[in-house]
C-alpha cells in the first residue's frame, strides 16, 4: 500500500477511498455552525513500513527532548503506582487486575503534552515547559478537556464491568478475590478468559476513537466529536495496520508494567511521539 504525502489537502482518490463529512454539532445558530466549514479530513492507506517509520521517529523525539518524555511518563508511574497502592490496599484482586488491565486506558490522554512537543519539533517551533503543558487547554475551547472526561469515563467503566465479571466467577467457585490460588480454579480461569475478551472489545473501541483524535485536537481547532470521527474513519480504511499497531501499544505497555511500572519511562514516550508522527502520516 501506499501512503500520500500529508502536506497535500484534498480528496484522498488516489487511495481510492472517498472523503467524510464530519457530523455537524449544535444548533443552526451557535458559533461553531456558523464557523467556515471545514475541508473534508481524507483517511489514506497506510502500510506496516508506516508504523515502522513513526516508532523510528518517536524513538528520535525522545532522545532528542527527553525531559518531556521522563516528565509525563514519570506521571504515569506515579499513577500507575497509586492505583496498584490502592487496590493493594483493599485486598482483593478483584480490583487490581481490572486497574492493571485497563491502566493503558488512561495513556492516550497522558501523551497529549508529548503529541505537542512533537508537533513543535516538527514545526521548528520554540519549544518550553509553558507551550507544552498548556497543550492540556487546547485551542482554548476545552475540547481536549471534554476527551479527558471520556477517557476517565472509560476508565471508570471499565473498572465496573471487570470487578463485575471477576465477582460473578469467583461467587460461583466460593473462593474470595483476596488470593492468587483463586485465578487458577475453572471458574478463576474462565473469569480471565471472559475478562480478556470483553477488555479487549472495549479497549480497541475506546483506541478506535482516541488514536487519531487527540494528536488531531493538538494540531487543529476542531470539536471533539469530528476528531473522532476522524480517528474511527482512519482505523476504518486501515484495519489490519492500525489492528497492528494496537497490538504494539498493548505490548509495549503491559511489557513496561512488569518492573514496577518503570518501564514507562521508556515506552510511553516513545510511544506518545509515535502516535504524533502516525497521525501525520493517516490525516491530509
Amino acid at each position: 500500500m501506499t501512503i500520500a504525502d500529508p502536506s497535500r489537502g484534498g480528496h484522498d482518490e488516489a487511495a481510492g477511498l472517498p472523503p467524510f463529512s464530519p457530523p455537524k454539532t449544535g444548533p443552526a445558530n451557535t458559533p461553531a455552525a456558523n464557523a467556515p466549514a471545514q475541508k473534508p479530513i481524507a483517511a489514506h492507506d497506510l502500510a506496516i513500513g508506516d508504523l515502522t517509520a513513526a516508532l523510528q521517529a518517536g524513538l528520535r523525539d525522545f532522545t532528542a527532548m527527553p525531559q518531556y518524555g521522563l516528565f509525563f511518563g514519570g506521571v504515569y508511574v506515579l499513577a500507575g503506582l497509586v492505583i496498584g497502592y490502592v487496590a493493594l490496599i483493599g485486598g482483593e484482586l478483584s480490583w487490581l487486575i481490572p486497574a492493571t488491565a485497563g491502566f493503558p486506558l488512561i495513556a492516550p490522554f497522558v501523551a497529549v503534552g508529548l503529541y505537542e512537543a512533537s508537533r513543535r519539533r516538527g514545526a521548528g517551533e520554540p519549544l518550553s515547559w509553558r507551550g507544552v503543558l498548556g497543550a492540556l487547554k487546547g485551542h482554548g475551547d476545552d475540547q481536549i478537556l471534554s476527551m479527558g472526561v471520556i477517557v476517565f469515563v472509560a476508565f471508570a467503566f471499565w473498572m465496573i464491568v471487570a470487578h463485575a465479571i471477576f465477582a460473578i466467577f469467583m461467587a460461583e467457585s466460593g473462593m474470595g478475590g483476596e488470593s492468587l490460588a483463586a485465578l487458577m480454579t475453572p471458574a478463576g480461569l474462565a473469569m480471565l478468559g471472559v475478562g480478556s475478551l470483553v477488555g479487549a472489545i472495549m479497549a480497541y473501541a475506546f483506541y478506535a476513537m482516541t488514536v487519531i483524535s487527540l494528536p488531531m485536537l493538538v494540531d487543529r481547532e476542531i470539536d471533539f466529536l469530528t476528531a473522532i470521527w476522524a480517528s474511527l474513519a482512519v482505523v476504518k480504511h486501515n484495519g489490519l495496520v492500525m489492528l497492528v499497531w494496537a497490538a504494539i501499544i498493548a505490548a509495549l505497555l503491559f511489557a513496561a508494567l512488569v518492573p514496577l511500572f518503570l518501564g514507562l519511562f521508556i515506552a510511553l514516550p516513545v510511544l506518545g511521539h509515535a502516535t504524533w508522527h502516525l497521525y501525520t502520516r493517516a490525516i491530509a
